[in-house]
């Protein structure tokens, strides 16, 4: 039953990260396409943790314990750079909003 729930995560950490590429495509905001590149970033990152503690609970062999390993490193680490650059261009992409939508 946890791999169920760890699935549930990986299928929508996946669906946010295609949501937010595609309003990445779709936006004209230059500041905005950076905070969205952000968020996309850690929902991928998400997704590739989230796929190594799944691989993790699934395979019980050394080469499986290090790829996970590798996995979750590499996706958390994401998922950090990410919200690092979301809350930096975060105050940016207000003012950018705030000032097209005056215009």
């Amino acid at each position: 039953m946890p791999n169920f729930f760890l699935v549930v995560f990986i299928v929508l950490s996946f669906m946010f990260y295609l949501f937010y590429k595609v309003q990445y495509v779709r936006s004209r905001r230059p500041v905005e396409k950076k905070w969205l590149s952000a968020k996309s970033s850690m929902a991928l990152g998400f997704f590739v943790g989230m796929f190594g503690v799944n691989t993790l609970l699934i395979q019980q062999t050394t080469t499986a314990y290090i790829i996970a390993a590798i996995f979750i490193l590499y996706g958390f680490a994401s998922m950090a750079a990410g919200f690092k650059m979301y809350k930096h261009y975060l105050p940016f992409a207000r003012q950018e909003a705030e000032e097209m939508d005056r215009s």
